[in-house]
């Protein structure tokens, strides 16, 4: 039986952008009340919902009402009998991680190294630490805006080469991909400033691990434009900053938004989050 809601709210989050949703139990909802979370998604760019008691065919669920789910490139981080379930965690049981560990540091979009990249991304708090462990979410669309025209006529049309292997190799202690994951996986092109297939907006679209070349660049005058650009678009003006708290539901628009998480006190503290993704369309 869905649960009743009978006003569900929004209310502006503690930043530039985004809302938090209330009245709200997205593990058994209404259409008419998943059609107000929807709308309030594709508005905002970064949604929160507080206070959920999921299971994970719930989170599945709820995650899949959005669009068709995304696979992870590594399936052996995810849920147990879930593919589309990746855990971020620093748990260990009978010795050995239930995932994986300090994930997603560093600002970028998620999946950007695929033709198809993902829509948008939920995470879920099963287990958060007191301090630390933030995840920081920047408005590119706001960013793109915010650029000297000059900047803007230079980037309107310019493509960036976005490289998996080359982010895999980068993180140390990580096992080498499997020819099956480099086949999976080969490099691509996207356009630098993307428009949002909703309302045609422009945004920047980048981030600073798969970024492998820009085109007509030389590597190190690659390298200089995106972290300048990277600076640029996660000044505080255009930052949410999620804390968490166990059973938060936070969901964000990459086709309009870089992040990244932040790290915390790993000996003293657990963590466990779980992660989806919902299918997108080629950047254009």
């Amino acid at each position: 039986m869905d649960t009743v809601i009978d006003r569900p709210t929004l209310h502006r989050l503690d930043g530039p952008f985004g809302v938090e949703v209330r009245g709200v139990a997205v593990g058994d909802c209404s259409d008419d009340v998943f059609a107000f979370v929807d709308d309030a998604f594709q508005h905002h760019g970064a949604l929160v919902i507080r206070g959920q008691q999921l299971d994970p065919g719930q989170l599945h669920r709820f995650a899949a009402r959005f669009g068709p789910l995304e696979a992870h490139t590594l399936q052996q981080y995810t849920l147990p009998g879930d593919p589309f379930i990746y855990v971020l965690s620093n748990i260990e049981v009978d010795g050995r991680p239930i995932g994986v560990h300090n994930e997603g540091i560093g600002w970028h979009t998620d999946l950007t190294y695929k033709r198809r990249p993902p829509m948008s991304t939920i995470l879920y708090g099963l287990v958060c630490p007191p301090e630390g462990s933030d995840t920081l979410v920047a408005d590119t669309c706001a960013a793109y805006e915010a650029l000297p025209a000059a900047d803007k006529a230079a980037l309107d049309g310019v493509k960036v080469l976005h490289s998996f292997q080359m982010l895999h190799d980068s993180r140390v202690g990580r096992a080498p991909l499997t020819p099956e994951q480099k086949a999976a996986t080969p490099d691509v092109w996207h356009p630098l400033v993307r428009r949002h297939p909703r309302d045609g907006r422009k945004a920047l679209y980048l981030g600073t691990g798969t970024v492998k070349a820009v085109e007509g660049m030389t590597q190190e005058e690659a390298r200089r434009l995106v972290f300048r650009l990277v600076d640029f678009a996660t000044q505080e003006r255009f930052v949410y900053r999620h804390k968490w708290q166990a059973g938060d539901v936070l969901m964000w628009d990459n086709r309009c938004t870089l992040h990244t998480g932040t790290l915390f006190d790993d000996v003293r503290y657990k963590r466990h989050i779980h992660r989806l993704m919902m299918q997108g369309t080629e950047p254009v």
